[in-house]
């Protein structure tokens, strides 16, 4: 039999079937935009399980299943109740029985991965405290779009070294992108993790650390941002916003940017704290378009992982 395929983390795929996924994704969106909603999927189930809160990623994986002609149910933990209600095990095995995809929001990435050994069909990761692929994805197609091709971008991170730039760093190396990471003394990468994250990197991938944000975004096509204190983080959340309070991305940190930069951010996000309005709502924001290649870069993803 043909093993069962994840997507867990982005390093789960090879580079070539990552470009797969993406350029299907980049087909998907030019026929939705067309009007063109192939039942491509047709009769496929998509099983979602949700331990934490959602907006985009629960309505762009159900929109995007509908498109393709399947269908979406969504599961609430205090439904389920993964490891407390049922073991894990138990739950994988049954629901895998029923649906043909799952996607699994979770608290933790071990989790997930357990989850995903038990799992008769592909489990992908909607966020763990580890990784967000599938934003990882939908942020390459905005930047891709905006300028063309990967040629000549420099992407700045700006903010806590999180499950989100985790995806993006790894998805820059994949693609042979420049990215530059600028946080906090203390909420850095290990050397282990950036060496994990990066062993997929590919011709033209480069990666610099900076202690002052200015340095980072010097030159770059692309701003990226966080909160400060993620989801399970609000116990730390006195101490945070003191260290990260020089790392706001406002007009005077976006001035060291290219002129034709533009501002991204995963959403949701606190205004007025790690971005100011006059950044998050000027004619640089691509916020809502990256919101939405969520949905575009996540029906490539579901064709890939269900046609293989």
């Amino acid at each position: 039999m043909t093993p069962i395929r994840h997507l867990l983390t982005l390093s789960d795929l090879e580079v070539e079937e990552l470009k797969a996924i993406f350029h299907e994704a980049i087909e998907l969106k030019k026929a939705y935009k067309n009007g063109v909603r192939e039942k491509l999927l047709d009769g496929k189930v998509l099983g979602m399980i949700f331990e934490k809160m959602s907006l985009r990623t629960r309505v762009s994986f159900e929109a995007g299943i509908n498109h393709l002609g399947g269908s979406a149910m969504l599961l609430e933990d205090r439904h389920v109740g993964i490891g407390t209600r049922e073991a894990i095990k138990d739950v994988a095995r049954v629901l895998s029985s029923m649906v043909d995809c799952i996607v699994f929001r979770a608290k933790s990435h071990k989790v997930v991965q357990e989850f995903a050994s038990w799992s008769s069909v592909p489990v992908i990761n909607a966020l763990t405290d580890k990784a967000h692929p599938c934003q990882a994805l939908a942020d390459m197609l905005t930047i891709y779009e905006e300028f063309g091709s990967f040629d000549d971008v420099k992407i700045a991170w700006v903010g806590d070294s999180n499950n989100v730039s985790a995806s993006l760093v790894e998805a820059a190396a994949m693609f042979g992108v420049h990215i530059a990471l600028s946080s906090p003394v203390g909420y850095h990468f290990t050397k282990e993790e950036i060496q994990e994250l990066t062993r997929l990197r590919q011709p033209g991938f480069e990666l610099s650390l900076h202690e002052n944000p200015a340095d980072a975004v010097r030159g770059a096509r692309v701003v990226y941002t966080d909160v400060w204190v993620s989801m399970g983080e609000e116990a730390e959340e006195k101490e945070r916003l003191e260290k990260f309070a020089p790392f706001q991305v406002n007009a005077a940190l976006m001035k060291h940017a290219r002129k034709d930069a533009i501002f991204m951010h995963c959403l949701p996000a606190r205004r007025g704290l790690e971005v100011t309005d006059e950044v998050i709502d000027s004619p640089q924001s691509r916020i809502v378009e990256e919101a939405e290649n969520r949905m575009h870069a996540q029906k490539g993803l579901l064709l890939w992982l269900l046609r293989n």
